[in-house]
């Protein structure tokens, strides 16, 4: 089946979540909050949510792997969202405000992917620390 452009964001966040092993309750439902709210999901039928993300497993444990879900995710993406693609995966990796070393080398391989200049991936990356700060104290 040919992966599209909705499925293909969702599968990435997926991995960007899961990527130190584990998908914190946070990261789930931010990825449930961005889907719901973001235009780029405008007319993804959120009751296929769970139908992507077995997928996305299914994909990962499979001949290839990491390698070839990202590839596959990237060529179903039109160029225009490769800075949507990585805005999403970085937003899912940020909601704690740690992000473990597995998460920034999913992030470098993703960076590395993506035809993305360094200017525009740093940018991304302060927004998404900017927008998930809490007041100290």
């Amino acid at each position: 089946m040919t992966l599209n452009a909705h499925d293909a964001l969702i599968q990435l966040m997926i991995v960007a979540a899961s990527s130190d092993s584990t998908m914190t309750e946070k990261e789930l439902l931010r990825i449930q909050a961005l889907v719901g709210r973001l235009p780029v999901f405008e007319g993804f039928d959120r009751d296929r949510l769970t139908e992507v993300a077995n997928a996305c497993a299914d994909k990962l444990n499979g001949p290839g792997g990491l390698d070839l879900l990202m590839d596959d995710a990237i060529a179903a993406l039109p160029k225009k969202l490769q800075d949507t693609a990585y805005a999403v995966a970085v937003e899912v990796t940020a909601v704690d405000l740690h992000l473990e070393q597995e998460e920034l080398r999913f992030l470098e391989l993703l960076r590395d992917k993506l035809d993305l200049d360094r200017l525009t991936t740093a940018a991304i990356e302060v927004a998404a620390r900017a927008r998930h700060r809490r007041m100290p104290g």
